[in-house]
């Protein structure tokens, strides 16, 4: 039997500190380090943020395999898994040296991938970093080089809404949704795709039309009424969708996409304040975006100044729904500042919650999109008795260095929970922020 044919992949610091259980994602494959990466992980090592917990992780386990003998001539990873080879800076190529600067962490990377390429001419040898750039270097050399895919999302356009419209429904079916508790049969509809777990349903002939859900329990289709929540109208169906979502008791994961004034932050901080007598606490928070992968600590001033910017969005959509209250302006003030004071309502960075066990508590993640596959898990892992998660967003606008559309964490979320009974989607198409911003976000 012939031996498989073994690749040579080349990591960048930036995979690992996306996935630091990235050294098990390559099949039988052989891994190199080159040593620069390690010294890169040495500056991350220290501090409480997701990338100091992945450089840890990553830098416990190349201690766990390299206990077992000398790592510079490869080790096993494990069963099924190819090896592990460290390799110390090399001489600069002499096709590099005069296009590179040498002294460039990137660089230096890019060079221990070309010259194993250039020593091993009959094995396929590839970089694989998230940074966009250095691929298109590497390409630059006619080298091979690929983004780190594991956690992708394969198909972006046909990504779960979380509803769908049934036409020429008859006037029968639709009398029956709005007036039976024991619901409608999916089969009557005759719809050419099957009906997923708590997706909802827009029913609808040339003079009537009616909304519903999908029920877990049994699988029948029962009627959602509109509702308010904390002063906050729904403005459209798929608002009328969210609400019933992020007002249901029984579905405990909730996500909600949309462009920018669809009103998704709106509608799950109106949410969570209608139910705040289910649940001892509201948290509200959302990631911080580094620059350069450079945490906090960096920015000027205390905590309070670095993180002010970044949460303000959240106290304006709380103003929006003070506003709303039908109580008189100081009453309605004081309601949420003894919510604030009390901690009842806690708006924070997500980084304060790592190492906790939230019981009790309406969770509303913000900007979510912004979040790694494997920092959305590590949330989600948070989740005590009686916690609901909530995530928002918008997939198409990414402020983070290195994901994108597929490979966010909001949309790895929304692409593998799809289906299960304790989890709803709902995608947010129409911006109701203003006409001006829904003419911007979609012509500019």
């Amino acid at each position: 039997m012939k031996d498989k044919i073994t690749k040579l992949f080349v990591l960048d610091t930036n995979v690992i500190l996306h996935d630091s259980a990235c050294l098990r994602q390559f099949k039988h494959h052989d891994i190199v380090l080159p040593i620069t990466v390690l010294e890169e992980l040495d500056k991350f090592k220290k501090g409480n943020e997701t990338l100091n917990f992945h450089a840890r992780h990553f830098l416990k386990e190349i201690d766990r395999i390299s206990s077992s003998g000398f790592i510079d001539g490869g080790l096993p990873i494990g069963r099924h898994n190819g090896k592990l080879i460290i390799k110390l800076d090399q001489q600069f190529h002499p096709d590099l040296r005069p296009h590179f600067d040498t002294d460039k962490p990137d660089h230096r990377i890019l060079n221990c991938a070309y010259t194993l390429a250039r020593e091993n001419p009959g094995r396929s040898v590839t970089l694989v970093t998230k940074d966009v750039n250095l691929r298109m270097k590497a390409k630059a050399v006619q080298l091979i080089a690929e983004d780190y895919t594991t956690d992708h999302v394969k198909d972006i356009s046909a990504i779960y809404k979380g509803y769908r419209f049934e036409e020429n429904v008859s006037r029968e079916v639709i009398n029956q949704l709005c007036h039976d508790p024991a619901g409608v049969s999916p089969k009557k509809l005759k719809s050419r795709t099957k009906f997923l777990p708590n997706e909802c349903v827009v029913m609808r002939n040339k003079k009537m039309s009616a909304l519903g859900h999908v029920d877990p329990s049994d699988m029948m289709i029962r009627h959602i009424t509109r509702h308010d929540a904390s002063g906050i109208k729904p403005r459209n169906v798929e608002q009328v969708f969210a609400l019933h979502a992020l007002t249901n008791d029984n579905l405990r994961l909730v996500t909600v996409s949309g462009k920018a004034g669809t009103g998704k932050t709106l509608l799950a901080l109106a949410a969570a304040l209608e139910q705040r007598n289910h649940y001892k606490q509201i948290f509200l928070s959302r990631p911080i975006v580094a620059l350069s992968n450079k945490d906090l600590g960096y920015l000027p001033g205390g905590v309070d100044e670095k993180v002010g910017p970044y949460m303000q969005p959240l106290y304006d959509n709380l103003g929006v729904i003070q506003d709303r209250l039908i109580d008189p302006a100081e009453r309605r003030a004081k309601k949420f500042q003894k919510l604030l004071d009390e901690e009842k309502l806690v708006i924070a960075p997500l980084a304060y919650i790592r190492g906790r066990s939230l019981v009790d508590t309406y969770f509303i993640v913000d900007e979510a999109q912004n979040l790694t596959p494997h920092e959305v898990k590590t949330i989600i892992t948070r989740a005590g008795e009686n916690t609901k998660m909530v995530f928002t967003g918008d997939i198409f606008q990414i402020d983070h260095p290195y994901l994108d559309i597929y490979s966010n964490g909001l949309s790895y979320l929304i692409d593998k929970m799809q289906g299960q009974k304790l989890y709803t989607h709902i995608f947010l198409e129409k911006g109701e922020r203003s006409e001006l911003a829904e003419l911007a976000s979609d012509l500019l």
